[in-house]
């Protein structure tokens, strides 16, 4: 079995502590992690490298950023998201290949701020992903995109009155990038083992969000076809929100059959 996961740490030296306790609990093989807020040489790879993982890191100063955390031999594909036609490029994307699959770990735009700027540039790396999952599909590889997509795919996704349906997650030209994903032949690893019920991946820390269970489920894990006949589980670490000084998001991980 190999297990995949991701997760928005919300500042990876603030949560580092956390990150190496759930990697010894849990021993994924692959971790995605997001919104790191550090530069590439500020992350903490020298502690992943002692408890047996090797990083990938696109940094940036505050804001943003992506890595990937393997205990298994990897290539770098990616350190951008391919067809994204940007100018200056955020800190939102890293790709490997390992173990017979590529593992595309994104952080996709939230959308709400920015105005209607902010807004487009969430649907064009909506867009580049799409492209960039064709592009994969058309070679014949498998693979996996996850990480925060800041996208509540359906009502069943967002508690009731968590987010005003005007919200950049909820409108309905975010759901139909969403659904192009799928319609591309990719899978909602969640929603193939559980088609309903509330599976949310982040509360705030406003208002009460986790005593609440006030949450959305906007972290998610697509799987190419060969990819997804192998899905075993897939669920959210619910726990790890309970813990002192939680991210606002928790893991999602996702298992799938050895090849």
């Amino acid at each position: 079995m190999m297990k995949i996961a991701t997760w928005n740490v919300n500042s990876v030296r603030q949560r580092q502590q956390h990150v190496l306790d759930w990697l010894d609990r849990e021993k994924p093989d692959l971790l995605g992690l997001q919104e790191i807020k550090c530069e590439s040489a500020a992350f903490p790879a020298e502690a992943f490298r002692e408890a047996g993982y090797d990083s990938v890191v696109v940094g940036q100063k505050s804001y943003n950023g992506v890595a990937i955390l393997s205990r298994l031999p990897f290539e770098v594909t990616a350190q951008g998201l391919p067809f994204l036609d940007d100018d200056a490029p955020q800190a939102r994307y890293v790709e490997v290949r390992a173990a017979g699959l590529v593992f595309g770990n994104l952080y996709l735009p939230n959308g709400n701020s920015g105005g209607s700027i902010g807004y487009a540039a969430k649907l064009a790396f909506m867009e580049a992903l799409a492209l960039h999952a064709r592009a994969l599909l058309e070679a014949g590889t498998d693979f996996i995109l996850a990480g925060d997509y800041n996208v509540c795919p359906t009502d069943e996704d967002c508690a009731p009155g968590a987010l005003p349906p005007t919200d950049a997650l909820l409108r309905p030209e975010t759901r139909a990038a969403f659904r192009r994903l799928l319609w591309l032949g990719l899978t909602d690893a969640v929603r193939a083992l559980h088609p309903h019920g509330r599976h949310y991946t982040f509360w705030d820390y406003q208002a009460g969000a986790w005593p609440r269970d006030s949450g959305l489920r906007i972290d998610h894990a697509l799987l190419s076809p060969r990819i997804a006949e192998r899905l075993l589980a897939a669920e959210p670490d619910r726990d790890e929100r309970g813990r002192a000084q939680p991210s606002d998001h928790v893991p999602l991980i996702v298992a799938i059959e050895d090849q």
